[in-house]
């Protein structure tokens, strides 16, 4: 069964979001889960996305990505009306919800596409939200306006201080989690070395801290182990196991590691790709 494309936008460089086709995953998805996909049954590479919303009615999922590799960057190239040969899901345990009180949500880059979901559910069990968004710059912010209308409170914050504070994520929170009274919970989700200093900043503080892990991921079911990670000392499988954890258990530097082993060639992958008319684009890559 194919998945049709139904609408796509750019949200800023290099990142994208579409609604995809895939009624029997909206029915059942829950905050905190992902799908699979692949664009094509030809020994098409499997990429884990996380499902930031559905529609059940239309029967669509929205999905969004940044092009940083051979397969995103196909992804980035279709157009509404061309399909998408798999979409596996939901995966992943739904994320643990419960009327806490005060949570902190802090999103880096990407990383907001996950959080969103999340933050929403919180919010609509009666937590009080405050959102700390992040990114390198003003032209990198994406889903300003779904989280001013989710949030209690809500805090920009971009690298260079184009827009909002100047200022990294850790900053404000560490502010939040001094304060009296401190949060009752943060999530934190984005680039793996933005976790693990929101992470050092709550477990200084004694904040429970939840994550949501983005590893590599082929098969989604446990059995190819490139998901694995070290959590309180023992391997863990973020595609069956999370991929939500606690922060404070979750052995980063490992992580980071194992995230970057194919890097290069990942980033060699797309440059050979930019100028090459693959089989699910239309239209020839550009720079």
């Amino acid at each position: 069964m194919s998945h049709k494309i139904v609408s796509k936008k750019q949200l800023s460089e290099d990142v994208f979001t579409a609604e995809i086709e895939a009624p029997l995953v909206a029915q059942a998805r829950e905050p905190g889960q992902f799908v699979i996909i692949s664009l094509n049954n030809e020994y098409a590479e499997r990429i884990p996305l996380t499902i930031a919303g559905v529609n059940v009615q239309e029967g669509t999922i929205s999905l969004i990505w940044q092009r940083v590799g051979k397969t995103t960057a196909e992804l980035s190239d279709l157009q509404p009306g061309d399909e998408i040969a798999n979409v596996a899901g939901p995966l992943g345990n739904p994320t643990e919800l419960e009327n806490f009180g005060t949570v902190v949500c802090v999103g880096g880059g990407i990383g907001l596409a996950p959080l969103l979901p999340i933050a929403e559910a919180l919010k609509a069990i009666g937590n009080r939200i405050i959102s700390i968004v992040g990114a390198r710059n003003k032209g990198l912010i994406i889903l300003e306006e779904e989280f001013a209308r989710t949030s209690d409170e809500l805090i920009i914050t971009t690298d260079d201080g184009s827009y909002g504070r100047k200022a990294l994520v850790t900053e404000p929170l560490k502010e939040l989690c001094q304060a009296d009274p401190k949060p009752d919970k943060v999530f934190a989700i984005g680039p793996a070395i933005m976790m693990k200093f929101c992470c050092d900043v709550t477990k200084e503080c004694d904040v429970p801290t939840e994550v949501s892990l983005n590893t590599i991921m082929i098969d989604g079911t446990g059995m190819c182990g490139g998901c694995r990670i070290e959590f309180d000392g023992h391997p863990k499988f973020v595609c069956v196991d999370g991929p939500e954890f606690d922060g404070h258990k979750v052995n980063f530097d490992l992580m980071m590691k194992r995230l970057s082993a194919y890097k290069s060639m990942e980033q060699k992958e797309h440059e050979r790709f930019k100028d090459h008319r693959c089989k699910t684009a239309k239209t020839k890559y550009q720079k």
